[in-house]
């Protein structure tokens, strides 16, 4: 056992040196090549001046330079800040000023949105690929392949992301060696991972699912990671013939089952299908495994906590539920009055354990709001635990909806509506009404629009649900607007329709 609580180490101890560790593009790597790789970035990194605690900001799509430097900046110390390619020059110039990173690394094509973007004069923009990348990641020296990681606490950050803002100024949640390795150790013992297992990885890594939540227990396992640059879905059914584990959002799963050439046969060597970043629907649940024969894994988690709770590998996985509290987890569920709800009962989702952030980015007053009085995290999520100790999702706190005075859990709703034919998905929001307060109203995406009667629809809801749990409007859309895990944007869709009954 290492004495430094270095991410890195702790990786480091699991790794097989002549096993091959990485594969992409046909290019393949050993443990060895991992460390040899990442010892010349950390290298470079001290030689541009860095040191423990200098904060990175990278903003790239997925690339192998993007993971070395990431593994990189553990071995020096750094904070590792990933950045969405998908922002926006005014975004990007909020995350620069809030972090003040110490460097900056971006690819070669999204270098344009950093023109005319205020930033220290002493923080330099090195490339993060192409020929000019060689700067940051082929220097000529043979010293840079011993670097010595450096020891750090368990309480020291590893790594900065931030939230998605939706409620406000994206807030940024500091995340420590400790936090990362508690998660990643318990993910890999939970979910069986080993030397054997070869991870298809087909997330991006801007994220904490593909950045920690898969690499982590895959790392530590010591096994093969497929590292595919983009999710292909003729790719990924290539590639899942001698793949035992893929992680990915229900989208994956959605269009993998969209391809009539997917089919049991070509996932029979996977072991696990594992889900999260956004609910899996119940219906694509069943899909899914009439297909495969293969129940998905969906787990619950957030950048401020990893993951959560999760289904068993072996055990009842159960189409609707994120499965129980992970070991070394505390999870509890709280009424308004804060008093401890039993089972069924709804209420909000707190959790406690070394996987939660410490706190949030020289935000002291959201820290201590985010908390309550006796240290446990208010998730913002509410839900249900059933006898058998499984979590249900009702919905972010955000996302309940009050009509008439009472409470309508979006999930509920959904979950009927998700129970005809026509309907592939559903999103369930409220919009202000002048008698109701809020209105109920369900953003569809249908086989077939023209067949869907809504009348017909509401007929059968009527018999499942409350009168005030009714949509009081149902529009059809060909897609609902998704963030770049696929987790919908009901904000979006209550701006698009907030003078829907005004």
């Amino acid at each position: 056992m290492s004495e430094s609580e270095n991410l890195y180490a702790r990786f480091r101890e699991q790794f097989q040196m002549e096993n091959r560790a990485l594969v992409c593009e046909g290019e393949a790597f050993t443990y060895n090549d991992v460390d040899e790789i990442t010892g010349t970035v950390a290298s470079t990194l001290t030689d541009f001046g860095l040191t423990k605690g200098d904060l990175v900001s990278v903003i790239g799509g997925k690339s192998l330079n993007f993971l070395w430097l990431y593994l990189g900046c553990l071995r020096v110390g750094c904070i590792f800040h990933p950045l969405n390619p998908a922002y926006t020059p005014s975004e990007i110039q909020f995350f620069l000023r809030d972090a003040k990173p110490k460097l900056i690394v971006s690819s070669h094509e999204l270098r344009s949105k950093f023109d005319g973007i205020d930033r220290k004069k002493n923080t330099e923009i090195l490339p993060l690929d192409g020929r000019d990348g060689d700067r940051l990641f082929r220097p000529r020296s043979e010293h840079y392949r011993s670097f010595e990681t450096v020891k750090v606490r368990g309480d020291d950050t590893a790594a900065l992301l931030y939230s998605s803002g939706t409620t406000g100024d994206p807030k940024g949640i500091r995340l420590t060696h400790g936090n990362l390795f508690s998660n990643a150790s318990t993910l890999k013992d939970l979910w069986e991972f080993d030397s054997s297992d070869t991870v298809l990885h087909v997330l991006p890594v801007f994220h904490v699912h593909g950045l920690f939540i898969l690499l982590g227990p895959s790392l530590l396992s010591g096994c093969q990671i497929k590292y595919a640059l983009a999710f292909d879905v003729k790719e990924v059914i290539a590639e899942l013939a001698d793949s035992t584990v893929m992680a990915g959002v229900p989208t994956y799963y959605s269009r993998l089952l969209a391809d009539p050439t997917f089919s049991a046969n070509c996932c029979r060597s996977v072991r696990v299908f594992i889900s999260g970043s956004a609910p899996l629907s119940e219906k694509l649940f069943s899909r899914f495994k009439a297909r495969t024969g293969k129940s998905v894994l969906e787990r619950y988690g957030m950048t401020e906590t990893g993951v959560n709770t999760s289904n068993p590998i072996n055990g009842n996985r159960i189409a609707g539920s994120v499965g129980q509290v992970l070991p070394g987890v505390k999870l509890r569920i709280s009424s308004i009055n804060k008093a401890d709800g039993g089972a069924n009962r709804i209420g909000s989702i707190e959790v406690k354990g070394e996987n939660v952030f410490p706190e949030y980015w020289n935000l002291p007053e959201k820290t201590s709001e985010a908390f309550t009085k006796d240290g446990w995290f208010i998730t913002g999520d509410q839900g249900y635990l059933d006898d058998d100790e499984y979590l249900y999702i009702s919905g972010r706190s955000k996302d309940m909806i009050i009509s008439g005075g009472l409470n309508v859990y979006p999930k509920e709703v959904e979950k009927e509506i998700e129970q005809d034919d026509l309907v592939l998905e559903v999103a369930v929001f409220g919009v202000e009404h002048s008698d109701f307060g809020e209105a109920v109203v369900a953003a569809v995406v249908t086989t077939n629009e023209k067949e869907l009667c809504r009348e017909t629809l509401l007929d059968t809801l009527s018999d499942k649900l409350a009168k005030y749990k009714l949509p009081k409007a149902i529009v059809t859309l060909d897609e609902l607007p998704r963030n770049a895990m696929g987790k919908i944007q009901k904000t979006e869709l209550r701006k698009k329709y907030k003078d829907l009954f005004l």
